[in-house]
């Protein structure tokens, strides 16, 4: 079992945010006899995938709609497949906005650096 700190320090997170995904449903920490927060493997594990989400752009109430999903058992899982899917689609097309913008700095640079080659002669 962890604290919240070391859970924190374990997955990156501050516990700041550990204590917002909690307030917004998406983790749901035991409490030990005193009533503070303890993490165990599995809520790390749930974490991590998460911040995973999270880096991809998915939304907070979109992380929630998954979790919610998720804790109502097998017969969701439809349902958040196609939740996947549709945030999967949205990576994809992100992905190729970022492919062309990055096409786009490689011609700048190779301009610039075609200019600095020129210059310096």
């Amino acid at each position: 079992m962890y604290s919240i700190g070391e859970t924190a320090k374990l997955v990156g997170l501050s516990t700041y945010t550990l204590r917002y995904y909690e307030k917004e449903k998406i983790i749901t920490p035991l409490r030990n006899a005193n009533g503070e927060r303890t993490f165990d493997e599995q809520h790390i594990q749930w974490l991590r995938f998460v911040i995973r989400l999270k880096a991809t752009q998915m939304p907070i109430a979109k992380i929630r709609e998954y979790t919610e999903l998720f804790l109502e058992g097998e017969h969701t899982t439809r349902q958040r497949l196609e939740l996947l899917q549709n945030h999967q689609v949205l990576i994809q097309q992100q992905l190729e906005r970022l492919t062309s913008v990055e096409s786009e700095l490689q011609y700048k640079i190779e301009n610039y650096e075609k200019i600095m080659t020129s210059t310096t002669k």
